[in-house]
């Protein structure tokens, strides 16, 4: 049965495709949307470009079509996009309580598009919590865009543990390799082999990136830049930071876990001790991703500094490491290795445009970043770069993203199949018994 959708604003500043994606149905975007939109498409960042976006495909299909966009365009699905004014929704809008705000005029609109409706069902679809309660008790079928959402619930993990004979462990360290158990296991993935009979006698492997068996794990157990793994999660985390064959690996976790530290060990040692690549980058959102860093004094190094010092502390206690045995002339500090060129350390304001080749790349608090973001840090990948991307997908700042809708959860699910990737869910605090507490119970 068709529907209709009537679409807030916050919908087509997240994703401006979202348009097209209702197949055969209508799509109903009020006036007053196109009215808001208008306010951010001189913005110089993704909320800009999408709003930039959204009339562009308006009057791309108004042209083409040779018809107003008030009376209905037909879309290549047998759909339609329309834009309703609904003068008359404004003065019988029956929730009047002082003057109408724009999303009193967008549910207005939205019950008069389910007044003329007659037997088609009418959907409000937002991002918004609040308005999809008020919706709700208005009367309106009021939902989440939910096309690029991600279950939670069920994300890939990078580790799975199965419940084996004696027999198969015992092949997988006297041949070094064994057939895949199971068809439900992707590239790259950690496979924990355990005893059926006697559940302490385990086994590590590794599913190939060619995902055509499992051979013996071999995790990086010794210390980086002074930093030792300190349990089965972070030993397998630094294994695939340290691996040249994956390029992409993506760690999540929540406070404490050692993402952003592991990271930043093993990007130092790849590009300062090996040379494996020229310089390490390291970056993270500016929130909202693209904000003008023109609000702060002072020069560019000064304008990021309350954003990235999470960055210097972690790089100032690798630096100034005591456990370390090795020692550079260039320790001093982080703003030492920027001088001398082999540590970046920039807001993602800046990626767009660029190919970055031959670096060991970290984007941090990637959690905050939406698909369309992600994309476009990922498609700067050039020849011979690494890119890591950590976070927490339950410390989101992004109004307009949730656990489920988060670029970087998107990014585990799609790549968790691909040879280029490696994925492991940190889950064990290490940075203080405090901490661990704090992200347990708060």
């Amino acid at each position: 049965m068709k529907k209709i959708f009537v679409l807030d604003t916050n919908i087509l500043l997240n994703d401006p495709n979202s348009i097209f994606s209702f197949e055969d149905n209508e799509v109903v975007i009020p006036i007053i949307c196109i009215k808001e939109i208008d306010k951010f498409k001189r913005d110089q960042n993704e909320r800009g470009r999408n709003a930039r976006m959204v009339g562009r495909h308006l009057d791309r299909i108004r042209r083409e079509s040779h018809r107003r966009l008030s009376d209905g365009v037909p879309t290549e699905k047998g759909g339609s996009i329309r834009v309703e004014i609904g003068l008359e929704a404004m003065t019988e809008y029956p929730h009047q309580n002082g003057e109408l705000t724009n999303d009193d005029r967008i549910l207005a609109i939205a019950l008069l598009v389910k007044r003329r409706a007659e037997s088609l069902p009418v959907v409000f679809l937002t991002r918004d919590t609040n308005l999809r309660i008020r919706a709700d008790a208005i009367g309106l079928i009021a939902e989440d865009y939910i096309s690029d959402h991600t279950n939670i619930d069920t994300l890939y993990s990078g580790i799975k543990e199965l419940m084996v004979p004696e027999n198969v462990i015992a092949d997988l360290y006297q041949k070094g390799e064994i057939p895949l158990l199971e068809q439900d296991l992707y590239s790259n993935e950690y496979i924990l082999l355990r005893n059926d009979t006697d559940p302490s006698h385990t086994g590590l492997g590794q599913v190939t990136s060619s995902m055509d068996s499992i051979r013996v794990a071999h995790l990086k157990t010794l210390d980086v830049w002074g930093i030792k793994p300190r349990n089965l999660e972070q030993k397998i985390a630094l294994s695939l930071l340290m691996d040249d064959k994956i390029q992409l690996v993506t760690l999540i976790g929540k406070a404490g876990t050692g993402k952003t530290l592991l990271s930043l060990a093993a990007g130092l040692c790849k590009s300062l001790d090996e040379g494996v690549y020229h310089k390490l980058l390291v970056s993270r959102p500016i929130f909202p991703l693209g904000r003008d860093l023109g609000y702060l004094p002072g020069e560019i190094k000064d304008k990021l500094k309350p954003w990235m010092q999470p960055i210097f502390d972690n790089l100032e206690m690798l630096l100034h490491s005591d456990e370390s045995e090795q020692e550079f002339q260039y320790r001093a500090s982080a703003y030492d290795l920027i001088e001398q060129n082999m540590l970046e350390i920039e807001a993602l304001t800046y990626i767009r445009g660029r190919s970055i080749a031959k670096q060991y790349f970290i984007v941090d608090e990637a959690q905050n970043l939406t698909l369309h973001e992600i994309k476009t840090i990922v498609t700067r990948v050039g020849h011979g770069t690494k890119i890591i991307l950590t976070g927490d997908p339950y410390q989101i700042d992004n109004p307009y993203l949730d656990s489920e809708s988060s670029g970087l959860t998107h990014l585990v699910e799609r790549f968790k199949s691909s040879g280029l990737s490696g994925h492991v869910t940190l889950t064990r605090g290490e940075r203080s018994p405090l901490a661990q507490t704090a992200a347990e119970i708060l």
